[in-house]
């Protein structure tokens, strides 16, 4: 009688998959604006920062005071993360990474190239992100297996910062380096499919996980720049 017609099934599992589609592109669509978003808070806490020259707590004790103050804004975050106010602790969060920043901007103003230095960090952050994100979005290998080996690295990278709080080896400064950017460039692929094959449905939580991402590649990467080819003269 209708030859044209499908069988109900089919034609429920199509409006399915279609409304699947549709959330996880408007869960990266969000996440990708959300995450640009973040970038004027942390630009704002680095500025204010290094002009007016704020103290910042140094060492071990340093060390663990970050680590609260990151781990609490992360926690409520989470919490509150299908609301507003999640998008103004992730925004105050940025903002808290952004002073954070304030050390080693200073430490690489300080070489005559500094602002070149700065500037090459960050285009070969975005150039990292762009690569990555593309890659996971078009790629039809699953990389969900990594998110244990990922968190082990990011395990070891921590243990070997803390050791080199009071070892104060360069050596071990630039292999922590080196291995940063290769683990969290890693966890850009894994975050950003875990969006797209639905396994993240929050764009708060994902602008969280990809901006940490980027922020330990763009901080790694200045640090090696400045050892590289930092200038003095």
């Amino acid at each position: 009688m209708f030859p044209n017609s499908q069988p109900r099934s089919t034609i429920d599992l199509t409006k399915r998959g279609r409304a699947t589609t549709a959330t996880t592109n408007n869960v990266l669509r969000n996440t990708y604006w959300l995450l640009a978003l973040s970038m004027i808070p942390t630009v704002l806490g680095a500025f204010i920062g290094v002009s007016m020259e704020l103290p910042m707590l140094s060492g071990g004790f340093g060390f663990i005071i970050f680590m609260v103050v990151a781990f609490g804004f992360m926690f409520a975050i989470e919490k509150t993360k299908h609301s507003a106010l999640g998008v103004a602790f992730l925004l105050g969060f940025t903002f808290f990474m952004g002073l954070m920043l304030t050390p080693l901007l200073r430490h690489t103003l300080g070489y005559s190239n500094g602002g070149t230095l700065i500037m090459t960090a960050f285009g070969g952050t975005a150039c990292v992100f762009a690569v990555m994100a593309s890659i996971a979005t078009t790629t039809k290998r699953d990389f969900s297996g990594m998110g244990s080996w990922l968190m082990a690295g990011v395990v070891v990278i921590l243990l070997a910062a803390v050791a080199n709080i009071f070892l104060q080896m360069s050596v071990l400064s630039i292999v922590i380096s080196v291995l940063a950017i290769g683990i969290f460039s890693a966890f850009i692929l894994f975050d950003v499919q875990r969006i797209i094959n639905g396994g993240e449905t929050n764009y708060i939580s994902a602008t969280l996980a990809i901006y940490l991402d980027v922020y330990n590649i763009f901080t790694s990467l200045l640090h090696l720049l400045g050892i590289a080819g930092g200038d003095r003269d």
